[in-house]
């Protein structure tokens, strides 16, 4: 259970200290080609969720991000004895606080990665560990379907 905490820690640690990063090195609104073609680096204000819903919404996203932390510490109470599940909730616990952090800080998420090869919402490491979470946590689900 100690390995799934530490995850979560690094991932918010990990999130934090990139944003720090963008926000004293990036000018706002700005994106500077990373990997040429592929990504890029840009400083964004995000002032709702994914995809800007619920732009300008900050308590109803407070009060959406306390309740799923709740329903996550249930399910991680629940299912941490497997690894899979654990190891998808720890993920997109980790990635709910990294933003959760900026909302109360900043009244906004800070997001920099630009994917410049498809048109993608610039996003952020929390927003890439809450997606590799739900993946995670959706594959045991179906493991847990075909072994029935």
């Amino acid at each position: 259970m100690v390995i799934y905490f530490l995850l979560i820690c690094a991932i918010v640690l990990l999130d934090q200290l990139v944003k720090f990063y963008v926000v004293h090195n990036v000018p706002l609104n700005t994106s500077y080609a990373f990997i040429h073609h592929v990504l890029g680096i840009a400083h964004i204000r995000n002032y709702g969720a994914a995809w800007n819903i619920f732009t300008g919404q900050r308590w109803l996203l407070f009060i959406i991000t306390i309740v799923a932390l709740g329903v996550l510490g249930y399910l991680f109470k629940k299912m941490w004895t497997n690894w899979m599940y654990a190891l998808g909730i720890s993920f997109i616990i980790g990635g709910t606080i990294g933003n959760f952090i900026d909302r109360i800080r900043l009244g906004y998420v800070v997001d920099m990665f630009q994917l410049l090869f498809v048109n993608f919402p610039v996003f952020n490491v929390a927003d890439a560990a809450l997606s590799i979470g739900v993946v995670i946590f959706l594959i045991a689900l179906l493991r847990d379907d075909n072994n029935d």
